[in-house]
Formats: structure tokens, sequence, C-alpha cells
């Protein structure tokens, strides 16, 4: 479904990376205005946006005065996009200051709203732009999380502009929801759990799983397009790193349960979609362990790995919902509802799970079974729409709670 987009470009050298975006956006079937800053026209120059949007590019509310366009585009948009948003566009917009055509813009939406900023960490991290953050976020603005990386000159750290490609998904969930769809989450620190732990057996063999971590990542891209600041913890994902989100790394169970515990101190809500294998080796082989003489495979000891799962339900504030999953063969629902007790969780998000379902695969079908006795059946869909179905049953939770 075509839309009418609004790409403002803020004046940082990130600012060519939008023209990716642009495309995107065009190539999705998409009407895109762009309206860049007089000091992003520093950086890419108005004839390159009008030739890659069709479109006429204007920066100032004195262009085509008679067409009122400091009201129009934004009233008519259906959804506002600023990529990359400059900490002096972030000042501007969380304080109603109106001195060009992009922030009269962004005064007159009444559209989603998505800021994706890009700066040095030590501008991040000032006071100032941290206060301003949280205004905007408190106001429903989708204000995404920038990657950590290469910056201007020399310098590494936060602060870097995401993929483009990370920021369409961040777009595309937030269209996908409708123009009238509030920032849910906005406000919300939430943890995603995802992919599958590994097990070393000896420095070239591990025990694992199959999971790819698609349903995990779709959540966590799920909630940055609602408003949340999120934090996903990724177990040997391979996938490109979801824009917006604190992305924290991990190989084993051991080191999912750490990361998870931490960070779900203060979380309102937990995502537990990852797969933690259920067993380790008893014994870690420093060596590659080898075939005995007569051909016969060696015996490995097997331990139970700690249930992390049930680990937060016994922690977990009353206020806090936590998600769990079950990834079933045979008697799904059964299975689903003993685990969703034990684990003392809100939600259980059941699987059934085969050499053809489920992982690695695009899509997803799931019953969602709730503590207060409720079923949710969810047909086969993109395993990012699941994700958005599941997000309204816990933004119904959170609203419940103290």
């Amino acid at each position: 479904m075509s839309a009418e987009i609004v790409l403002g470009v803020g004046g940082g050298i990130a600012a060519y990376k939008a023209c990716e975006l642009l495309r995107l956006f065009t190539e999705s079937g998409h009407r895109v205005r762009v309206v860049p800053t007089a000091s992003a026209l520093r950086f890419v120059g108005a004839p390159t946006w009008a030739a890659l949007s069709g479109q006429p590019v204007a920066d100032e509310v004195w262009s085509d005065v008679h067409e009122v366009p400091h009201v129009r585009l934004g009233k008519g948009a259906d959804l506002v996009v600023v990529a990359p948003a400059t900490a002096d566009l972030l000042a501007k917009a969380a304080h109603g200051l109106a001195d060009d055509l992009l922030t009269n813009t962004l005064l007159t939406a009444r559209c989603p709203v998505v800021l994706a900023p890009a700066m040095h960490t030590e501008m991040w991290e000032h006071p100032a732009t941290v206060a301003n953050v949280a205004t905007l976020r408190s106001r429903g603005v989708r204000v995404v999380e920038p990657a950590v990386g290469r910056l201007t000159g020399a310098d590494t750290g936060k602060g870097r502009l995401p993929d483009p490609a990370e920021i369409f998904e961040v777009a595309r969930r937030a269209l996908a929801r409708g123009v009238d769809a509030p920032a849910d989450l906005a406000g919300r620190r939430v943890v995603v759990t995802a992919g599958g732990t590994r097990e070393p057996l000896d420095p070239v063999r591990f025990l694992g799983n199959r999971s790819s971590g698609k349903q995990g990542y779709a959540f966590a891209r799920a909630a940055v397009a609602r408003g949340a600041r999120v934090t996903l913890i990724a177990a040997n994902v391979s996938l490109a790193d979801p824009a917006g989100v604190d992305l924290v790394r991990v190989g084993t169970t051991a080191e999912l349960r750490e990361a998870t515990l931490k960070a779900a101190t203060d979380a309102d809500a937990v995502v537990m979609a990852a797969a933690p294998a259920d067993f380790r080796p008893a014994v870690y082989a420093p060596g590659k362990i080898k075939k005995a003489d007569d051909g016969s495979a060696p015996t490995i000891e097997l331990v139970t790995n700690p249930d992390i799962a049930a680990e937060l339900g016994e922690r977990r504030r009353p206020e806090q919902v936590l998600v769990v999953f079950a990834a079933e063969t045979g008697d799904a629902e059964a299975n689903g509802r003993a685990k969703l007790a034990r684990k003392r969780a809100d939600l259980i998000v059941v699987n059934e799970v085969g050499a053809d379902k489920v992982f690695g695969a695009d899509t997803n079908a799931a019953t969602v079974i709730g503590a207060d006795g409720s079923v949710t059946r969810m047909p086969e869909q993109s395993k990012a729409d699941l994700a958005d179905g599941v997000w309204d049953l816990v933004v119904t939770r959170l609203a419940r709670r103290p």
C-alpha cells in the first residue's frame, strides 16, 4: 500500500546515507517528499534529492508560499522520518521551535514520526540531548537509538546512523500499524532475547539448536517501531543489527543468563524468544575429541543448564510482564500450559517445531496462552506481524499493572 512520506534530512555527514533510505521508500511504491535543512544541502544537493524522489525539494517556508507547505506537508503525511537527526534538530523538535520547513513540518505532523539521530558520542550523551530525547519519546515520537561504530574522523562510539535498511524496517512497521496507531511502548524499557545458544564440546564442536534469531529480531524491531527502548540479547545470530536497539552478543546459556538477568532488572517487559540449550557437556575437552582406535564414539556426559525463564519468573517485579516460548514437537498446548505455570510467566508463545517448521523461516504460527486463562491463536503470518500481535497482548497487560 502506497503512503505519503516526508523524509527530513538533517545537516550531518550521514546525510548521504539518506539517499539509500529514499531509494528503499520509492522502490516500495511510496511517494516521498524530501525536506532537507539548509545545512543538509551542503552535504547533498537539492538536484540529487529531486532526481531520486521525483518530487520538488524545498527547505524553507518561503518556497511555493501559495501552497502553504509548512502546514500542508505535515498534515498530509502518513509518516515523517528524519535521518539523520542532529542534536540541533532534536533540541528544536523537543522545544517546539520552527525556523525552517522541516521543523514546521514536525510541528504540524499528526502521523507517526521516526527520528534517527546521528552525532558524536559526547553530543548524544550530553544531559541536554538526553533530556530532549526523553521529552520526544514521552510524546510518542519514535527516537531510534544510534548505532555503535566509526564516526567522523578517527572517533568510534555510539552515535552512528543505523543502517538505512534497518531504519526502513522501523518505518515499515510503523506504517503497517496504521497512521493512527500510537507509540504504545513509548517510555517503556523492554528486553528481547534471540537466537540459539551453543555449548562447546571441544575447540571445534558444540551442542546447539537450529534457531536463526529471526523471530526475536522481529520482536525487537516491532518494539522499536512502537517507541520502546530495547535491549536485544543475541545468541549466535548472523542477521543484520536492528536499528535502535542496545545489542548484547552472547554465546552460551550461562552468558545468556547473565546478560538477561542484568538487563531485566529495570525492564517493563521481557520476551524470551531465544532458544537456550537445555544441556551442556559436563566436561569441556581442551583438545579435539578423537575417535577411538577401534572407531567407537566417545561417551559424552551432559548436565542440565539453568532455566533462565523460570529464574526470571521468580525474580520479576509485580509490574513486569514476562513472555516465554515453548518449542514443541507434540502435545504443544498441554506442554505449553505446564511450562507457563512452571516459569511463572504472563504469556507463553507455543510453537510446533520440526525440520520444516519455524526455524529459519520468515513466517510463523503460534498459540499464545495467558496466565489469566486466555488463549490467542495466531495463524501463519510473517514473523513481524506475529511479533506485533504478541506486543498487543503485552501492552494490554502493562496497562493493568500498577
